[in-house]
């Protein structure tokens, strides 16, 4: 895919946490395909005209690698997601080139059971893999991008594996992306280092399905003036994610962002909880089932379900592919800290901004305008993943066992 960019074209890295999963694999996969012209840019707003002569980065000029704990060929987790229908029937033999070239690129992860390196060496050794890469590559930037399966709440100040890959981004000197609800850069010990490396970063747990509706449904509620009384849902899903989520723990911290939403839309927070059950045999697939009872005039009790039957990773990597972007040329432009107007993207935004989605969507094409209007551009020299501005602000700790990401 990067073959035949010119060399005078600069180049973005974006370095996946979770580089071997069903998302990072569809990312990888998707974007060559774009490239290629094979499929239209379904589901990417940066293709649109609201992002015409933003600034953006091109898909072609898109270079991937990353971190996993996980040991299937990259081209074989794509063959396996074309079985099972997620990518189309041959797309992983017409983009086999681009696949294996990522999987050249994506280096163990950790921490995995037995490794007894402590926060500060896990650190350090995300770090350098990540700079490696952007020296190797002649990268003008690198972006990194959490995708990783959801890991329960942090429980004291040990650094989950999440948080240790947010603490390599910083001090690699990369723009960060949490597109998933574990904390990243979210631990307190951290804060400190995101606000002195003077990088932009987002985040938190991508919104694709169930919470994308509500984000869209509450508000109408509130604008028709209707009570909501209750709202309750279900959701059924099985791969990695879903196997990931039978711990109540980590379903506990996807839960959060979809309630919140409903609270910051509704301004009350209705009765009813949203439950997440495993099931493998659906693989890649998901279903969630909502059940909203409201009263509508003169106290008339009405009832509104929804089903939204959709593919998690196909939903996801269109968002993913344009927050790399989004983000590469905020760091490019020089901006720095909580980019607030991607909230549009997300269940719990970092950042000030609204929660109902078409005021987000407003907000992200102001942020588009505001790219727009930065002529001002970094280099290679001032921006690029080579520098070090938050390595002080970073510290290890005590030893640290945990689960693979």
């Amino acid at each position: 895919m990067s073959a035949s960019l010119s060399v005078s074209r600069p180049r973005v890295g974006v370095w996946l946490i979770g580089a071997r999963g069903s998302v990072a694999t569809t990312v990888v996969a998707g974007c060559a395909a774009l490239t290629a012209g094979l499929r239209p840019p379904t589901g990417l707003l940066t293709e649109t005209p609201a992002f015409a002569d933003t600034g953006l980065p091109p898909l072609a000029a898109l270079v991937f690698g990353g971190h996993d704990t996980q040991d299937c060929p990259l081209p074989k987790r794509a063959e396996a997601l074309a079985a099972g229908g997620v990518l189309p029937s041959g797309l992983p033999a017409a983009v086999s080139a681009e696949l294996a070239a990522t999987e050249e690129e994506i280096r163990p992860g950790g921490p995995v059971p037995g490794d007894t390196r402590t926060e500060e060496e896990l650190i350090a050794a995300f770090t350098a893999d990540i700079h490696d890469f952007v020296r190797r590559r002649g990268l003008d930037r690198a972006v990194v991008v959490n995708v990783a399966s959801t890991e329960p709440p942090a429980a004291d100040r040990a650094l989950p594996p999440s948080s240790l890959y947010a603490a390599a981004a910083l001090r690699a000197g990369c723009p960060y992306v949490n597109f998933t609800p574990s904390t990243g850069l979210h631990h307190p010990s951290l804060a400190t280092a995101a606000e002195r490396s003077g990088l932009p970063y987002a985040g938190r747990d991508g919104k694709t399905g169930q919470t994308l509706l509500r984000s869209a449904l509450g508000p109408m509620f509130t604008q028709r003036a209707l009570s909501v009384r209750a709202w309750s849902g279900t959701n059924l899903l099985g791969g990695g994610d879903g196997a990931a989520l039978a711990d109540p723990a980590a379903a506990a911290a996807k839960n959060a962002g979809k309630e919140r939403v409903l609270a910051e839309t509704l301004a009350v927070t209705p009765e009813g909880e949203v439950h997440i059950d495993d099931v493998p045999a659906l693989g890649d697939w998901k279903t969630a089932w909502d059940h909203i009872a409201f009263d509508g005039f003169l106290g008339t009790r009405m009832i509104l379900q929804t089903i939204w039957q959709g593919c998690d990773s196909a939903l996801a990597a269109p968002l993913v592919l344009d927050l790399a972007r989004l983000t590469a040329r905020a760091h490019e432009a020089g901006l720095a800290g909580p980019l607030g107007e991607l909230g549009f993207y997300f269940k719990d935004p970092v950042g000030e901004g609204p929660a109902a989605l078409g005021e987000q969507y407003a907000a992200l094409l102001g942020f588009a305008q505001r790219l727009r209007a930065t002529d001002g551009r970094r280099g290679s020299d001032g921006g690029s993943a080579d520098s070090d501005p938050g390595r002080r602000a970073v510290h290890g700790g005590s030893d640290r066992q945990g689960e693979p990401r």
